[in-house]
């Protein structure tokens, strides 16, 4: 009934290394899947979204964050461009609302 001391001292030995790796393998295996599935996309878009920012001219046509399509006026170096969005009406918005670019305009020749 009582467990005898030579059954009680019989205790496993400490996990080895290739054990206590074997523990970590799916925390691992998650943050790997983690990263492909989700942080390096979301990187990528950050940085065309960036590119599409910084390459913002006078005379594109653009549709900011809150859905309003106007035409780009004049860029400035602080981060913020007038939008035109009806005759004689234009306003200020920070650059990085801009979500889309849909007609382009063509660099003059120099």
């Amino acid at each position: 009934m009582f467990a005898t001391p030579a059954f009680a001292q019989a205790a496993g030995a400490a996990p080895g290394g290739a054990a206590v790796f074997a523990q970590f393998l799916p925390i691992i295996l998650i943050f790997v899947i983690f990263y492909f599935l989700l942080i390096r996309p979301q990187q990528k878009k950050m940085k065309e979204h960036r590119a599409m920012v910084d390459a913002l001219r006078r005379g594109d046509e653009v549709i900011t964050a809150g859905g309003i399509i106007g035409k780009v006026s004049k860029v400035q170096d602080d981060g913020k461009v007038e939008v035109e969005i009806a005759d004689g009406v234009k306003v200020k918005v920070v650059k990085h609302t801009i979500t889309q670019v849909l007609n382009k305009t063509e660099p003059a020749a120099s």
